[in-house]
């Protein structure tokens, strides 16, 4: 049988973060754990949404983009509106990747013709002084 509850260090051990983070997660609205006195108690719709913010931190998505897809969690509709809007979020991620790889791979090719330049200037002047 699933746990039904969840201490935060529970969460913190298990999720391999610090408690610090599930509670900044917590100041943003993206957990609502409820309270008994000074302890924090999560459900088990807290831990899946700590692991959609943890997945999405990995692939590049920012804290709103997170945000935007565990408001959207609703398993009793299937989450198909989520996996949807998921899924294009994905898209726009690799297309984002994909423009900053050519920007490299520029980049790369500029750093390379200005190291041939500084060489050749390099050369020139130590022939000079040989000279």
């Amino acid at each position: 049988m699933a746990k039904q509850t969840y201490s935060i260090s529970d969460l913190a051990n298990e999720l391999d973060i610090t408690t610090r983070a599930i509670r900044f997660y917590e100041e943003q609205g993206m957990l609502s754990p409820k309270r008994r006195g000074q302890e924090r108690i999560y459900t088990p719709k807290d831990r899946v949404a700590l692991k959609l913010i943890l997945r999405g931190k990995r692939i590049g998505f920012s804290l709103a983009e997170c945000k935007t897809l565990i408001e959207l969690y609703d398993p009793k509709a299937g989450n198909q509106k989520q996996l949807n809007i998921m899924l294009g979020m994905i898209a726009e991620r690799r297309q984002q990747l994909a423009q900053q790889l050519l920007d490299i791979q520029q980049m790369q090719l500029e750093l390379d013709t200005a190291e041939e330049r500084c060489l050749t200037a390099l050369k020139a002047t130590v022939e000079k002084d040989v000279g």
